[in-house]
C-alpha cells in the first residue's frame, strides 16, 4: 500500500478555492464487507446516489467535521448532501 502525501495539495486547495477538472484525481482502496454492503443498501434505497456521490459526500464531511476550513470542501459536501438531485 502506497501512502501519499497530501501536504501540498491541501495549500493548493486553501490558496486557490478553485477545484479544475485536472485536479480530480482517482484513488483504489480496500473497505470493509459491511461498509460495502450499507453503502449498497443505501444506493439501492436513494437511486440518486452513486459509490462516487457517496464517498465524496463522507470524505468532504468527515475533513469538515475534523477542521478543514476550505469553501471548495465545503461547496462539495452542501452540494453532495443537498443539492437538487440528493433524495
Amino acid at each position: 500500500m502506497i501512502n501519499i502525501d497530501l501536504t501540498e495539495e491541501s495549500r493548493s486547495i486553501q490558496k486557490t478555492e478553485v477545484l479544475d477538472s485536472e485536479d480530480i484525481i482517482s484513488f483504489q482502496t480496500e473497505i470493509p464487507q459491511p461498509i460495502q454492503q450499507a453503502m449498497k443498501v443505501f444506493i439501492e434505497k436513494h437511486p440518486n446516489w452513486d459509490q462516487y456521490r457517496l464517498l465524496q459526500a463522507a470524505l468532504a464531511g468527515f475533513l469538515i467535521q475534523n477542521g478543514i476550513n476550505s469553501r471548495v470542501i465545503t461547496r462539495m459536501y452542501i452540494g453532495n448532501m443537498f443539492g437538487s438531485h440528493s433524495f
